[in-house]
């Protein structure tokens, strides 16, 4: 959701339509516009879409994403599903309003935000989560980092992560700024059930014993994982990603089946980032599979995270394969691990822009900038 200076914007004012994004090119005139949420890949060049339709093919672009589970963590679904429960998360349509409405109420108590173990969308949003709402409730007069122990409203970020971000230059700064604003930290914790007014974790260090938290604001990342039609299906790996090499992006077993983005078994953080930089290495490897040649283009592993650690300003987060930073400021003298206000403005006004206009349209390549 976008912001603005009363808070966030209405959902139904980031709804797109699909349709009216795609490009208008000729190329473009096959497609369909449906909701075939299931497919069944086969081995001898076919798909079978949910609806039965039977779609033969050259080559396959499989990038269907992940799916969201929040049957994963017991008492969830209810708890977000009612509205007089301070429990809510900004991964869901129908439940990303609640997630504000919630913070702007909450008037003192234990806040608690969680982080699950696996893969995540946007590794970086459950803590926008908590800074943002840790901000609010400072510019409101409920949260004094200086004095926390007499301020009205406590706050635990739980992770699964044994550090605050999975990147070590990141993660520094992400913990100076927790240990500054008195956030407690719950390393190695995994949100297991919501239960009333308690969160149960299990812990991820070897203890079989679970730990249960009082809270009285509870924002929730749900666990996520493939969809089932990819995870049964012969494309997969043993976790249930599209099996290809973290290089050429082709399957490993199938040469003429190719992934990017979430449902990819890349070992790189999903987000958007990271498609836009695959897309480009993705179809110019597949053009060169088509002619015959050897494949030319690889991927390194891109990725971004723009993490706002406060209203306006934005920890600009951009790495590679095993963590390593590849920062596109770098050149010229900014450490990008340093929260700053021009990224906010990066992250605010020109990344939407980009995505609506350019994105979803293929013709931009994230750090090479526009392609094609």
């Amino acid at each position: 959701m976008k912001h603005n200076k009363k808070g966030c914007t209405e959902r139904k004012e980031d709804q797109k339509s699909p349709k009216s994004r795609m490009p208008t090119s000729p190329l473009w005139t096959g497609c369909c516009y449906g909701k075939l949420r299931t497919a069944l890949f086969t081995p001898e060049n076919l798909v079978t879409l949910g609806n039965g339709d039977k779609v033969g093919y050259e080559h396959l672009v499989v990038a269907p994403g992940i799916g969201i589970k929040y049957d994963n963590i017991k008492g969830l679904p209810e708890a977000l599903a009612d509205q007089s429960t301070p429990v809510s998360t900004i991964y869901g349509y129908e439940t990303c309003d609640k997630v504000f409405r919630n913070i702007k109420e909450f008037r003192g108590g234990e806040a608690l935000f969680t982080l699950p173990t696996g893969v995540v969308k946007c590794a970086g949003a459950p803590q926008k989560a908590m800074w943002l709402a840790l901000d609010h409730w400072k510019k409101a007069g409920l949260y004094d980092p200086s004095n926390v122990a007499n301020s009205p409203i406590k706050i635990r970020f739980a992770t699964a992560l044994p550090v605050m971000f999975g990147v070590p230059k990141y993660s520094a700064t992400l913990e100076e700024l927790r240990k500054q604003r008195g956030v407690e930290a719950m390393f190695q914790h995994d949100l297991v059930e919501v239960n009333g007014d308690k969160a149960i974790f299990a812990r991820l260090d070897g203890s079989e014993e679970k730990v249960s938290k009082r809270f009285d604001l509870l924002h929730v990342v749900p666990k996520m994982g493939p969809h089932a039609f990819v995870k049964d299906s012969p494309l997969a790996n043993a976790a249930g990603f599209i099996d290809v090499e973290d290089a050429t992006l082709r399957h490993k077993k199938f040469a003429n089946v190719w992934s990017a983005g979430d449902a990819s078994s890349l070992p790189t953080a999903k987000t958007a980032a990271a498609v836009t930089s695959q897309a480009p290495v993705l179809v110019q490897n597949m053009l060169q599979s088509i002619e015959g040649k050897e494949l030319n283009a690889s991927y390194d592993g891109y990725t971004s995270c723009p993490l706002l650690t406060e209203y306006g300003k934005v920890l600009l987060a951009e790495f590679k394969y095993g963590g390593q930073p590849k920062e596109t400021f770098a050149k010229f003298g900014v450490d990008q691990a340093v929260p700053r206000r021009a990224f906010y403005h990066l992250k605010k006004d020109f990344f939407p822009w980009v995505y609506y206009n350019n994105m979803v349209k293929g013709t931009w390549g994230g750090p090479k900038g526009w392609v094609w």
